[in-house]
């Protein structure tokens, strides 16, 4: 093989690693859990090489009339980037269901006082809402939700080929709209809270009104702290509930995402 030769096939064996890297290296970068803190940025590229090389012989093949190192090229790179990233936004979601749940029962029970270093975030977040984001990704590998996506990852593939042009903004506006259904599984699993801390926040209103030399800040701190804790203790039985309608939706919305059924996922 002549040098003449060589070069072509050397671009080509390049893209036809590279775009595919480029997306699986974007879910990894945005995906729940895998895209924290805590996780090394040397961890995340190996598992995304990794992916891609166990990937490959299912991907369909790479339009060679693209150059990598031109304007259209890049454009191909930044979309195979956005398409990753998109997918593993999504999964972002479905934590933050969950901790904005956790963070609206501690401000209304006084347990935000009690606040731990976020490793998702890196900032001061409630206990109970990192008990919530420590719940909610123990539940999500224990009913293989990465595996599911990591299949969703690869079916994108199929979907929308690796060229310029097949993930246009409009695509993103699924990734707008759940964001309504986040705040409606937060409010759902928090509701039951907030209920009642208000109805005991009223009853020391009138506690107030009808004994005035009753000091309710001192007595009130401490009943509303284990009214929120037992509310929240009866209310985990409902997590489940609220975890299979937001997965569901997230599953729903993911697949519109990447113009395919979700038919045959599970």
């Amino acid at each position: 093989m002549g040098a003449d030769a060589l070069e072509p096939f050397l671009l080509e064996s390049l893209n036809s690693v590279m775009w595919p890297l480029c997306r699986i290296g974007g879910f990894f970068m945005a995906a729940m859990a895998f895209s924290a803190g805590t996780v090394p940025t040397r961890v995340r590229a190996l598992m995304s090489f990794a992916v891609t090389l166990c990937f490959l012989p299912n991907i369909p093949r790479v339009d060679t009339t693209i150059e990598a190192f031109s304007i259209l090229g890049f454009i191909t790179t930044m979309s195979q980037v956005l398409i990753g990233a998109g997918l593993g936004f999504m999964t972002q979601y479905l934590a933050q269901c969950f901790v904005l749940a956790g963070q609206a029962v501690a401000m209304q029970t006084g347990l935000g006082f009690a606040s731990l270093v976020d490793p998702v975030s890196g900032t001061n977040a409630p206990v109970v809402g990192q008990f919530f984001t420590v719940l909610t990704t123990l539940v999500f590998f224990a009913v293989d939700g990465h595996l599911v996506f990591i299949r969703l990852l690869l079916l994108s593939f199929e979907t929308l080929p690796i060229a310029p042009g097949y993930f246009s903004p409009p695509s993103f506006d699924g990734i707008i709209y759940f964001g309504a259904t986040m705040f409606q599984c937060a409010l759902s699993m928090s509701i039951a809270a907030i209920c009642s801390l208000l109805v005991v926040n009223f009853t020391f209103g009138v506690m107030t009104r009808a004994a005035p030399q009753l000091n309710v800040f001192s007595m009130g701190f401490a009943i509303s702290m284990t009214v929120g804790l037992t509310v929240l203790f009866i209310s985990l039985n409902a997590y489940m509930s609220n975890f299979t309608v937001a997965i569901n939706e997230l599953m729903s919305s993911s697949c519109t995402l990447i113009g395919t059924s979700c038919e045959g996922i599970f």
